[in-house]
C-alpha cells in the first residue's frame, strides 16, 4: 500500500494512490487557499470511512438496512506534543434493533485505522536527498 504526495506550492500538496488524486491543503487563515482538507481533517476522514465500511459490511451480511449510515468522528487536540489527542467515532444506524447494537460496535472495533491508531505502528522517517558532486 502506497500513497505519493507531491507539493504543489504554498501549503497545497497532491496525493495520489492507486491512480485516485485528492488535495490537501490548508485554510486560509493558514496561509493556504483552502483547495482540500488538512491532514488531520484526512485522518478523521480515514478512521470515519473505514468504521463506516466495517459497519456496512456488518449490516449487510445480515440483510439489515444500511442506507441511512451516517460516521460522525470528531478529535480533540493536545500539545507537546502537538497531535489529536483523541477521537470520537459515532455510528448512526438509525434502522437498527438495540438487539445489533454491540454486533455492531465489535465490527466498527475492527476497523484496520481503528486498530492501527490504537496500537501505534512503528513509523520510521528517512529522508532522501540529491547526492553531492564530486569535484
Amino acid at each position: 500500500m502506497e500513497a505519493i504526495i507531491r507539493y504543489q506550492g504554498h501549503s497545497k500538496f497532491e496525493a495520489t494512490a492507486r491512480g485516485h488524486r485528492v488535495v490537501c491543503d490548508q485554510p486560509l487563515e493558514n496561509e493556504g487557499s483552502d483547495k482540500g482538507m488538512t491532514p488531520p481533517e484526512f485522518l478523521l476522514v480515514s478512521l470515519g470511512t473505514c468504521a463506516g465500511y466495517y459497519a456496512a459490511q456488518y449490516l449487510k451480511t445480515r440483510k439489515l438496512n444500511a442506507d441511512n449510515l451516517t460516521v460522525r468522528v470528531s478529535a480533540e487536540k493536545a500539545t507537546q506534543p502537538a497531535r489529536l489527542a483523541s477521537f470520537v467515532i459515532e455510528v448512526d444506524a438509525p434502522d437498527l434493533d438495540a438487539m445489533y447494537r454491540d454486533g455492531l460496535m465489535r465490527a466498527v472495533k475492527t476497523c484496520l485505522i481503528h486498530n492501527t491508531l490504537s496500537h501505534p505502528p512503528a513509523i520510521d522517517l528517512q529522508i532522501h536527498t540529491a547526492a553531492p558532486v564530486l569535484v
